[in-house]
């Protein structure tokens, strides 16, 4: 090796060892400090007195707080959005309308099946109120109907009586059709209304439900008798008509043409074959104009009425059931044409005798989905099978979850619902407790026990046709009664009444699509560029530095705590294995000394030549002193006399 190596690996060896190899975490931030390029951290060490390093530290700590303050904020600005309005003016398309007449099924074709109800109703009523609303030719039209049935006839089994409850006597309740007196048990659930005032009375009318073993009850009771009379009589009335086929409750519902009087659409006349059937539970036969199962979806050239749909309902109030349908008229539902019609939630209800108008302006939603909403694109996301043949949507997810709860725990679905898979509806003969495991489970769904609220989702797309509020007109006078008799003649042998029709007229109020649409506040680009003001602005750091941080704060410095414990582990060992000694005190040495401190500056060249000493080489202690050199030296060839010592003997 060249002499000038020779040096150089001598100083190099003899330098203090700085950097990544550092021996310890002081000396490793105290080389980080002077080599960084973040001007607080150097000035930290350079600084000289107590109070300059203490304000320096206070400085950077504080800048280290507002870097992290501020990212902070701009991670959390990042998953915000910005809402715009879009209005666009062209052709629309039109929605779907479904229209349903409110009693579902005529009174003539059902009579025969819901005859002993209506019986159990009667007296019941004439228990509570005094009155009946049985005719004797509807009676005699039940039994005619009845000897037609083919195959068993679907039966009312009145296994739920109506009950009496007095608060006086707790724990009992009276039959309303026997007149005993029957033990209560179980839970007690009041269904009084939460918004009104219901005036409180010491007799409340309601029935009880149980298991199959009875041993499990749930009793359901109501401020109001009708409203007790009109549960009751729904829940036999969804038992009777599970049992009957499709098809016959199809033919016992209203057709197309006995429903459709008139109907215009755009100015040009359209009929029933422009109506697609819907065959609703609760509702019977429904129909939809513009469907998605047409050839092409219909749309308006212009606004106003009478570029809309127009039609005209018969509702032929002399075929409705009193005891099921409180109120006469028809249900409308405006929705899309991939939306299932969920009419007894949304519908609007129509009057007969009346003009219905209902204008519309159309809005339309974008949202964004994760990270910024919970929304969901399709459902395909959604752990919940979707039992409907419609798009998802909210409505359909929790009812699809509530059918699903119903079908894996009661063993069938309720009537009112379309049917899951693999499931039937539920009825007395086949499941005799479907009543109390339905009644206890809609309890669960509405306190959102079920878990179906938690896991269902809204759509990140909905689009809003806002409906003006409805006006209400009078129909025509006699002379048009007249003429729609006439035109009806081959469908009905009835004169029509004002009370019978409804007049319908849904339209678009403008041409202009509004569009709500959300977009990204911020973008990744955005948010880095924010992140590099930040480190400019409090510490005047780059991305470099932050990679440096990293690296010295955490790799390098984890790395030195694993050495010294490796070292603290490998000394343990060799502890372990060395036999047992007697403990020998060290002597001190010369180096030991903290008098002979060398200084902690930063080394010289000069003191780097200060080569250690060679190996097994003693290290002197203390020197003892030289007495020769007390003795004083003669500065002159001749002493005087009087100095003179005497000589010793």
């Amino acid at each position: 090796m060249a002499p000038g190596e020779k040096i150089k690996a001598k100083i190099r060896k003899n330098l203090p060892v700085r950097g990544p190899q550092a021996p310890t975490i002081k000396d490793l931030m105290q080389w980080y400090c002077l080599n960084t390029n973040t001007h607080g951290c150097r000035r930290i060490v350079v600084s000289r007195g107590r109070l300059r390093r203490l304000l320096w530290i206070l400085f950077t700590l504080t800048a280290v707080a507002l870097i992290l303050w501020q990212c902070a904020l701009l991670v959390i600005s990042f998953y915000t959005v910005s809402v715009s309005i879009k209005v666009h003016f062209r052709k629309l398309d039109f929605p779907a309308v479904t229209i349903c007449n409110m009693n579902p099924y005529k009174r003539s074709a059902v009579g025969y099946l819901l005859a002993d109800l209506d019986k159990e109703t009667n007296s019941a009523l004439e228990s509570l109120y005094g009155f009946s609303e049985a005719k004797p030719r509807e009676r005699r039209e039940t039994r005619s109907r009845s000897s037609a049935w083919e195959g068993t006839t679907p039966r009312f089994l009145n296994l739920i009586p109506l009950l009496v409850f007095n608060k006086d006597e707790k724990g009992k309740a009276r039959d309303f059709f026997t007149g005993r007196k029957r033990k209560i048990s179980g839970n007690i659930i009041h269904k009084a209304s939460n918004v009104m005032h219901v005036q409180d009375s010491k007799k409340l009318v309601g029935f009880q439900l149980c298991s199959n073993d009875t041993s499990d009850c749930a009793t359901y009771t109501f401020s109001s008798g009708l409203n007790a009379i009109q549960e009751w009589y729904k829940l036999h009335y969804m038992n009777i008509m599970a049992q009957v086929p499709l098809e016959k409750k199809v033919n016992m519902s209203y057709s197309a043409e006995e429903l459709l009087v008139t109907c215009f659409f755009d100015g040009v006349s359209c009929d029933a074959r422009n109506f697609t059937l819907f065959h609703h539970p609760m509702y019977g036969n429904c129909y939809t104009f513009n469907n998605q199962e047409n050839a092409t979806t219909l749309s308006t050239s212009m606004g106003g009425s009478e570029y809309g749909l127009q039609v005209i309902l018969y509702i032929n109030e002399n075929e409705y059931n009193p005891y099921l349908v409180s109120s006469t008229g028809a249900k409308v539902l405006i929705h899309q044409q991939d939306e299932y019609p969920f009419i007894e939630d949304v519908g609007t209800e129509i009057e007969t005798a009346m003009s219905t108008s209902i204008g519309m302006h159309l809005t339309e939603s974008f949202r964004l989905s994760e990270p910024y909403s919970q929304c969901t694109e399709d459902g395909s996301d959604v752990p919940v099978t979707n039992i409907y043949n419609a798009a998802y949507s909210l409505q359909i997810c929790l009812y699809s979850c509530f059918q699903t709860k119903m079908v894996e725990t009661c063993g069938c679905a309720q009537y009112s619902q379309p049917l899951p898979p693999a499931a039937n509806y539920c009825n007395y003969q086949q499941h005799p407790n479907w009543m109390y495991c339905y009644y206890q489970l809609y309890q669960a769904f509405v306190q959102e026990k079920l878990g179906c609220q938690s896991v269902c989702r809204e759509t990140c797309r909905e689009g809003r046709r806002a409906s003006l509020a409805p006006l209400f007109l009078s129909l025509p006078q006699k002379w048009l009664l007249n003429v729609l008799t006439w035109d009806q003649g081959q469908q009905i042998n009835t004169k029509l009444n004002k009370t019978d029709l409804a007049k319908l007229l849904i339209f678009y109020k403008d041409l202009n699509q509004r569009s709500i649409v959300e977009s990204p506040a911020n973008s990744i680009e955005m948010l880095l560029s924010n992140f590099g003001g930040q480190l400019g602005l409090w510490m005047s750091c780059s991305v470099v530095c932050v990679i440096e941080i990293i690296e010295v704060f955490f790799i390098d410095s984890l790395s030195i705590i694993a050495r010294h414990q490796w070292q603290k582990a490998k000394e343990w060992w060799a502890r372990r294995q060395a036999p047992s000694s007697p403990e020998v005190h060290p002597r001190q040495r010369g180096q030991d000394n903290p008098a002979l401190d060398i200084d902690d500056d930063l080394p010289t060249f000069t003191s780097a030549m200060r080569l250690p000493p060679g190996p097994g080489a003693q290290v002197p202690g203390t020197p003892p002193p030289r007495y020769n050199t007390l003795r004083l030296e003669r500065a002159f060839s001749t002493q005087l006399t009087d100095t003179q010592l005497p000589s010793e003997p």
